[in-house]
């Protein structure tokens, strides 16, 4: 009757949402399912593509510690030590350079720890880059290097005109003083590092034994890695770099991308490689590609460890992602052409730069982690004419996962995390079958999922670790939320496409900000534009239509990672994700 009454009343809405799907039928077939199709494909291919380079990454890594190299294995180191005769002179002059842009909360840090360094004082040169437009933060970092200088420590307060080629053009006109003519050995430590006292004493004997070693670069650690869960997930994914793709890259070609800061030049090998660029935003990078295709050899020492600060506000680490994405592509569309034609590295050295170190990692890794889970995959469920086989589903992202893990110093204390993990992932494989019965879908998530997942908790929470296993769901999510920026900003650098390729926005450091803030100031002002992030907000929304229509007619039971990460994608749409700084 209902329907009767209904038809009668609005026949022309019945009649056209009839001819819609009628269209949508035409188009469906011959359109739609084969271009899905050749999504799913060309996303597995890649996913292939970045599997293999993983699990070639874990080959190495595990190699190199069973065998124990070390670079004091693989490369001629001797301690420095005072001579009778020469005196001071048997240490090298080296160049500390300190790049700044208005670091009020962070300048004393850097500075005191650079002016702490264990070297005689009459070999080492202390030179504060300052592109302050804050006349405040200016005076305030002149009084803390005349305040240094007053105890005898040579330290020089330089300043430019205009910020010009941003920090690689403050580092060029570093290099361009008189005095830097005396320095065999560059050192680079951004505002926020703070390096040990025998940081020179580790890294200068490995430049003055190795000749055609140019870099030895330090690994950083984070003071405030516990801040929030940002913070936490930022040095997973930071710990896995350093302890898994820079010392794959030190170890087998002497080769990785310098990371900006913490790291010792040699200055013949930057000049011999033309000096620093800012044609992109990765001028650390651009130096290093350069330099190594002029023969030259870097070592990473993992067990050097620099304290730095991770950006803890959402819109810091947004910059700095998009940063770390869109300059390493754009590059990577400068430099290949230049890097096949090179004559002075091997042909597997070559192949190495430009499939694994720049196409699979800074491509690949970024856009099939955006464009497949976050698109294809929920699409398909309004396509069921279009399958994703559980290799590619499950299988593959649970390894990859896996191996992200384990090659992070928080999950190397308990191995049988590993096996529970994985068991916990792999596990969700039987999720997406079709099952007619719903009882028996709800029992296979808790006999499958739940249990290896409390089995998990509870082997962590005996062994008293520091970090726990339900960390590694959330970075799965906050990692795939991130690759949205990523993928923008990668495609951005491909194509050289809008205003931002080569934008640099300097990272924020908060510093001891937080604690010094009174309670009063700590409650911010409700200012709706600040948290909204409407592409998190849509996506996310998205996600959830996506969810809701597998639940209601899908068999594949995708609906439980659509609703998850469109959870995720929603919490840090609303700006519910890390440091929220108060309004003065």
């Amino acid at each position: 009757m209902d329907r009767v009454s209904t038809a009668s009343m609005f026949p022309g809405v019945i009649q056209a949402r009839e001819q819609m799907w009628m269209a949508w039928q035409q188009v469906k077939a011959p359109v739609i399912v084969p271009l899905l199709q050749l999504a799913v494909y060309i996303c597995l291919t890649l996913s292939v593509m970045l599997f293999v380079e993983k699990v070639y990454m874990a080959v190495v890594i595990t190699t190199v510690r069973l065998l124990g190299r070390r670079p004091e294995t693989q490369y001629k180191w001797e301690p420095m030590g005072d001579d009778a005769e020469l005196g001071t002179s048997a240490y090298p002059m080296v160049l500390i350079q300190i790049p700044m842009y208005n670091e009020k909360e962070v300048y004393q840090l850097s500075i005191g720890a650079a002016c702490g360094l264990s070297w005689p004082s009459d070999r080492i040169i202390i030179q504060v880059l300052d592109d302050s437009t804050d006349d405040s933060i200016k005076e305030l970092v002149q009084i803390e290097c005349r305040k240094w200088a007053n105890k005898g420590v040579n330290i020089k307060y330089a300043i430019r005109d205009d910020r010009v080629g941003y920090k690689a053009g403050a580092l060029r006109q570093g290099l361009k003083h008189g005095y830097v003519k005396e320095c065999e050995y560059v050192v680079i430590f951004d505002a926020d590092f703070q390096p040990e006292p025998d940081f020179l004493l580790r890294t200068i004997p490995f430049l003055i034994h190795n000749p055609k070693v140019a870099l030895v670069q330090g690994r950083w650690t984070f003071v405030n890695a516990d801040e929030n869960m940002m913070t936490r997930m930022q040095e997973m994914s930071l710990d896995y770099h350093f302890f898994v793709e820079q010392q794959v890259g030190s170890s087998t070609y002497g080769f990785f991308g310098f990371n900006g800061t913490a790291g010792v030049w040699r200055i013949s090998a930057v000049n011999e490689a033309g000096g620093w660029k800012d044609r992109t935003t990765v001028e650390d990078m651009d130096l290093s590609v350069r330099a190594s295709l002029k023969g030259w050899k870097y070592i990473f020492l993992k067990d050097l460890e620099v304290k730095s600060e991770l950006p803890s506000t959402f819109k810091a680490f947004r910059h700095q992602q998009h940063r770390w994405s869109c300059g390493p592509a754009n590059l990577f569309r400068k430099m290949v052409m230049e890097i096949c034609k090179n004559k002075k590295v091997t042909l597997w050295t070559k192949i190495y730069v430009i499939y694994s170190f720049f196409f699979i990692r800074k491509i690949v890794g970024h856009i099939v982690t955006f464009i497949f889970y976050c698109i294809v995959i929920p699409m398909t469920v309004f396509i069921p004419e279009v399958q994703i086989p559980k290799w590619g589903l499950v299988y593959i992202p649970s390894i990859i996962t896996l191996l992200n893990s384990v090659g992070t110093p928080r999950y190397e204390k308990n191995s049988k995390s590993y096996i529970s993990s994985f068991c916990c992932f792999v596990s969700l494989a039987n999720l997406f079958d079709d099952h007619g019965d719903e009882k028996l879908l709800n029992h296979q998530i808790k006999a499958q999922f739940l249990s290896p997942l409390w089995l998990n908790l509870k082997i962590h929470h005996s062994i008293n670790c520091r970090r726990s296993f339900h960390l590694l769901m959330f970075w799965i999510l906050f990692e795939n939320v991130m690759s949205l920026h990523r993928t923008k900003a990668t495609l951005s650098g491909l194509l050289e496409a809008g205003g931002k390729v080569n934008e640099w926005v300097v990272t924020e450091k908060l510093g001891d900000i937080m604690k010094t803030k009174s309670k009063a100031a700590r409650k911010p002002r409700l200012r709706i534009g600040d948290r909204l992030h409407l592409m998190e907000l849509c996506t996310g929304l998205y996600l959830f239509f996506c969810g809701c229509y597998d639940l209601a007619h899908g068999k594949n039971h995708y609906y439980i990672y659509l609703y998850l990460q469109a959870i995720a994608f929603i919490i840090v749409g609303f700006g519910y994700v890390g440091t929220f700084v108060p309004q003065s």
